[in-house]
């Protein structure tokens, strides 16, 4: 399985990343973070609330984070916004750590919340992510695109790490044997869209046009909001 991941998504030159280097004028060390093209809006990572009977997180026990386990519910950002008096993103901010200030003086217990992936998105989110990307892309699965992966998870600091690949096999990306988050960005070859996560960040930001966006927001599975101070 992993020889196949690196097979279907070969190896491209780092140059096929400049472009974003150039829309976003920054150096890409923490992933680039593109303007809206001309939409965006983020899609919050997954956080997982632990019901009575569930066991602690598979997510203990592996680099990866998965779904953590039965008895584990899906908690929506703004759910837990609602209950704690917090708004989902506050003004400001990105999707990060900072969010749900009022956590502690709700009293949470320890334990019983499991907070977003920082710089990667969780399997079911990514898998939902791609799913719709598909869905929305006029070449569907066929669709070229390229990945680019921060000098901070490739572990070279001298370039980043950019794979050429269909649409159709971007879920297996999660499982890349060499690199254990979701890519920084992924892009279609032709520039329509582009996803960006950055390395310190709870959320994935989805650029592109107003008609994706408005269906990215509106999308049963998805969690996503438009935060127009990050555009």
């Amino acid at each position: 399985m992993p020889d196949d991941i690196l097979a279907a998504w070969p190896l491209a030159p780092a140059s096929e990343a400049d472009w974003l280097a150039d829309l976003a004028q920054d150096d890409g060390l923490t992933g680039y973070e593109a303007p809206g093209r001309p939409d965006a809006a983020w899609v919050l990572g997954g956080m997982y609330e632990r019901g009575e009977a569930a066991e602690d997180s598979l997510n203990h026990e592996q680099s990866r984070d998965e779904h953590p386990g039965p008895g584990w519910q899906r908690l929506r950002w703004a759910e837990l916004a609602a209950r704690i008096g917090d708004p989902v993103v506050p003004q400001g901010l990105y999707p990060c750590y900072h969010c749900f200030p009022s956590a502690k003086e709700a009293e949470i217990r320890p334990g019983s919340i499991e907070w977003p992936a920082e710089g990667s998105l969780d399997r079911p989110t990514w898998d939902q992510l791609i799913r719709f990307l598909t869905e929305h892309s006029p070449q569907g699965t066929d669709t070229p695109c390229l990945a680019y992966y921060n000098p901070i998870i490739a572990r070279d600091f001298e370039i980043g790490r950019v794979r050429f690949g269909r649409l159709g096999d971007a879920q297996s990306l999660f499982d890349n044997p060499e690199i254990w988050y979701t890519p920084s960005n992924l892009w279609a070859a032709d520039h329509s869209w582009v996803v960006c996560t950055d390395y310190d960040l709870w959320g994935t930001k989805v650029c592109g046009p107003h008609s994706l966006v408005e269906a990215l927001l509106t999308d049963p599975e998805l969690e996503a909001v438009r935060l127009p101070w990050t555009s």
